[in-house]
């Protein structure tokens, strides 16, 4: 099967640096990186005691891994709004906390050289378990203070109304 059936004519696959994240209707400005989107399935081994010498294995349960998204800190307060939902300094005893809206969900969209979204992935039930403000200060260098949000999640499933489009 051609890797591209659209673009049969595409040798090379899509490039890391064309991306755009989602939630609540809108763009999140100023993403630099997404960590991978990861599923962990463990196995479980197991053997009859009539058996040959060898273990046979399937499928346990299976788990997703954390997201992580980066960006330069800006005065856009995205992250923190969200952070905030799960702990919020300040708050009287009990309200700490945000149930009704501390989840959600949100897309992360990817797209080929000429701006054409190729495919998108939908995350649910994503809530922040870890918030970085400010990244480390260093009078010594030359870089971008970046923040970040870890989240959580039960899961992603690719978008499939999202196809290959026609490339110019």
């Amino acid at each position: 099967m051609a890797e591209f059936v659209v673009n049969a004519h595409r040798h090379d696959p899509y490039k890391n640096f064309k991306f755009r994240v989602k939630w609540d209707g809108r763009y999140v400005a100023g993403i630099t990186t997404v960590s991978a989107l990861r599923r962990v399935t463990q196995v479980v081994e197991y053997r009859q005691g009539g058996d040959p010498s060898v273990v046979r294995k399937s499928p346990g349960r299976t788990s997703f891994e954390p997201i992580t998204l980066s960006r330069g800190v800006t005065h856009d307060a995205e992250f923190e709004h969200w952070a905030n939902r799960v702990w919020s300094l300040g708050s009287a005893a009990g309200n700490e906390m945000s149930l009704k809206d501390f989840r959600k969900d949100f897309t992360i969209e990817l797209f080929n050289e000429a701006g054409q979204l190729v495919i998108a992935y939908k995350v649910y039930r994503a809530w922040v378990s870890e918030y970085v403000a400010l990244s480390d200060l260093d009078a010594g260098e030359s870089a971008v203070a970046i923040q970040s949000i870890t989240v959580q999640h039960e899961g992603w499933e690719r978008d499939a109304s999202v196809v290959e489009p026609t490339e110019p």
